[in-house]
């Protein structure tokens, strides 16, 4: 099965970048019942080709499958199409040889990670036995695709038994190459309908968020959703109720992490921010990054806290917020303690200044690594909380998430991870530049060798040579 991607915007060779892949290598990538090939077909100024090619061992199939029962040695486990077709293979290909372009990272050259390119994909073969030419054409024309597809026969010798299921499908269009790979990473196995692992509730996290940006409007949402989890009807209505905003609150949908111990990492990680918080004896907060105000709805409980700030640069973020902390039915008195506005912790803005304290969990990750500088200065030298109290995941960590692919990172929107070394030089570098201290705390369960899953920073400001 093969994978090819092309480029003709000036200079193409920037598409190298972007993969993380360099033109005059060949490189490979090993999956579990086979490899995939990277390469080069083409790459000048002019025209960049990329090509993904997958080796899968049909004999390894069978023996890692375990299959059981009277059929097992039958010879329609040896003979089929699963080594030839495009299927839940390739996308678990494309996460691991593209995982850096599909997460929008690139360290070298970040500026390219929102550049739209006109890109031309070609899929070799796909199998859509149920929809065929109309259901590929249903799936990629409302992300903006030209489609061109080629049917084959199923044998140039018989015309009469008629065409094959299979299909080999041209996209063109221009967009930003990450969410050209969340798109076929998605549909090509939504087409085979055929996974060679097991459906579960990790496939609904996965399918939403490497479809987060897309599939919510996409005209064909609920048989994408259908198609990608099996048909599986629990699985599919979880999936289409969070997509919609219909959840039920506590579904388990922070960055992808799977519960540890019997309370997940993301309300540990909440109520450790809020000790820090209250033991500061901080009067006023503000929570950066906000998110659906889970810890703004846990700092209204305190009343140490006479005013608390919520700050997110997402609107339809911030109106969920709003739902949760019940904003309209709020008695007088609890609703002067508390506001929620809209900014970008990246432009300096006045509404900002005079907070005895600030939270922010799990955003640093979620910028550029060009702009932290101005995040910086936004919260250290303008805004000058006495205290901040900062975290972000461990990426060391990782290799514990048992369904995390290799090489990906915990949120599709995570520009980066950073090791606790890398996380600590940074965090050190900021306090020196700013007259801050500061000391640093695992969050959730420690493991020996990797630490634990997330990592946390408090900045306390210093005055005349002290903290505050």
């Amino acid at each position: 099965m093969l994978l090819t991607i092309t480029t003709t915007r000036t200079p193409a060779t920037d598409l190298s970048y972007l993969l993380h892949k360099h033109p005059g290598k060949l490189q490979a990538v090993e999956l579990s019942q086979g490899v995939a090939h990277i390469f080069y077909p083409h790459a000048d100024d002019d025209k960049c080709t990329v090509a993904l090619l997958l080796d899968i061992d049909p004999i390894g199939l069978v023996r890692k499958s375990g299959e059981g029962g009277p059929d097992s040695f039958t010879l329609g486990h040896y003979v089929n199409d699963r080594p030839y077709v495009a299927s839940s293979f390739m996308s678990v290909a494309i996460a691991r040889a593209f995982s850096t372009a599909m997460n929008g990272t690139c360290q070298k050259r970040p500026e390219l990670v929102d550049v739209t390119m006109p890109f031309e994909v070609t899929i070799s073969v796909l199998s859509a036995a149920r929809g065929g030419e109309l259901l590929i054409r249903r799936l990629f024309e409302p992300l903006g695709y030209a489609v061109t597809v080629e049917q084959y026969v199923l044998d140039d010798n018989f015309p009469e038994w008629g065409q094959s299921k299979y299909f080999t499908v041209t996209l063109k269009a221009d967009l930003k190459l990450k969410d050209l790979l969340s798109h076929v990473y998605v549909l090509i196995p939504v087409l085979d309908n055929e996974k060679h692992y097991w459906v579960s509730q990790q496939e609904v996290e996965k399918l939403l968020q490497k479809g987060e940006r897309w599939l919510r409007d996409h005209t064909e949402k609920e048989q994408i959703i259908k198609r990608y989890l099996r048909n599986i009807g629990g699985l599919a209505k979880n999936a289409l109720a969070r997509l919609t905003d219909d959840a039920p609150e506590g579904s388990a949908h922070d960055d992808g992490e799977r519960d540890i111990a019997k309370e997940k990492l993301h309300d540990k990680r909440l109520k450790v921010v809020l000790d820090e918080l209250v033991s500061s004896g901080s009067n006023t907060v503000v929570d950066l990054g906000c998110g659906e105000g889970k810890l703004l709805k846990m700092l209204l409980r305190e009343k140490q806290f006479k005013k608390i700030l919520g700050v997110d640069v997402s609107y339809r973020t911030l109106e969920k917020a709003a739902r949760r902390l019940v904003f309209d039915e709020m008695p007088p008195k609890q609703k002067e303690r508390i506001e929620i506005m809209q900014g970008a912790l990246t432009y300096r803005d006045k509404r900002l200044v005079g907070f005895d304290a600030a939270a922010i969990v799990e955003v640093i990750e979620h910028l550029d690594l060009n702009r932290l500088k101005a995040f910086e200065r936004v919260v250290f030298e303008f805004a000058k909380p006495g205290t901040v109290v900062l975290t972000t995941p461990n990426r060391e960590y990782n290799e514990l998430f048992e369904t995390m692919e290799a090489g990906t990172m915990r949120h599709t929107d995570h520009r980066f991870e950073w090791t606790r070394v890398e996380f600590e030089t940074w965090a050190t570098d900021v306090a020196k530049r700013n007259n801050y201290s500061v000391s640093f705390k695992p969050v959730g369960d420690v493991h020996e060798r990797v630490g634990a899953p997330t990592q946390m920073a408090i900045f306390k400001r210093k005055v005349d040579g002290n903290e505050e």
